[in-house]
């Protein structure tokens, strides 16, 4: 492994603790509102929204062909049906879909701003991922170009 490819591993694990920790605080923040019954209907909408495509990506591509770090699994394949026929990373989709439901939930400046943070570091975590992905998979450019990063037609 290069000292490229370590630095990137290592910026990956950095990326992947954020994302738990800036998890954890908005499922602390938006919790209470969803236990108590006093989460808005949007924030409703957004998490079963999340949660259904969370479902749908795991049909997809089942565990054992992606990783949680942004390095592709040895023999992974590319998914290209279901939701990634749209979207090349449906499950960081997901998780800013719950976040946005955990933000609106809790109604408070510090969870918007977790979301904010969890929102930059996805994009920088698909962002690194891709570069391996391009890499690894000689049709990952073409699929790059007829599919957006994470929402379908806009980004």
């Amino acid at each position: 492994m290069t000292s490229i490819d370590q630095r990137r591993v290592f910026l990956g694990n950095v990326l992947v603790v954020l994302q738990l920790v800036l998890i954890a605080v908005l499922v602390a923040l938006g919790a209470p509102a969803f236990v108590r019954g006093r989460a808005a209907p949007g924030a409703w909408i957004f998490a079963a929204a999340g949660t259904a495509l969370i479902v749908w990506a795991l049909y997809w591509n089942r565990p054992g062909n992606f990783n949680v770090r942004p390095v592709p699994r040895p023999g992974a394949r590319l998914i290209e049906q279901g939701p990634y026929r749209w979207i090349r990373h449906p499950m960081y989709s997901a998780v800013m879909l719950c976040g946005i439901a955990a933000a609106w939930a809790a109604a408070s400046w510090p969870a918007w701003l977790a979301e904010a943070a969890l929102v930059a570091v996805l994009a920088a975590k698909a962002g690194l991922e891709e570069r391996w992905m391009l890499a690894r998979h000689a049709e990952y450019a073409s699929y790059c170009a007829r599919t957006r990063r994470f929402v379908p037609g806009i980004i």
